[in-house]
């Protein structure tokens, strides 16, 4: 009898950062929790929430940036977080670079909490 080996929460947010690369949102999507919540640093204002609600901004992500790629800048591990310095290229086929930090949060080798810092 096989046994799955638990992903690290490090483990689980890379495999999650090489499909988005790939705009690959079947992969994507599926290390996400059923209760996915975005939420905005800064003012602990919710930006995304769900599963569905997620796909659809992703899928329409993925749809508008054929040149789509995140470059981490900087990867702390600290516990169940992930906390990554992303420096993203190519979104909505723009030249411009977009700088963000986010803070995953990882149970059961899902991501259940992204939270959003913006300059």
């Amino acid at each position: 009898m096989m046994f799955s080996q638990a992903l690290s929460p490090e483990q689980v947010v890379q495999k999650n950062l090489d499909y988005y690369n790939a705009r690959n949102i079947d992969g994507f999507m599926s290390l996400f929790s059923e209760d996915i919540v975005f939420v905005n640093f800064a003012d602990g204002q919710l930006t995304l929430s769900g599963l569905a609600v997620c796909r659809k901004m992703y899928q329409e992500l993925f749809d508008l940036s054929p040149e789509l790629h995140s470059t981490i800048v900087q990867r702390i591990v600290f516990d169940n977080k992930v906390i990554d310095h992303e420096y993203i290229t190519g979104r909505r086929g723009s030249k411009e670079p977009v700088e963000l930090v986010l803070i995953y949060e990882v149970r059961n080798d899902l991501i259940y909490r992204v939270s959003v810092m913006r300059k």
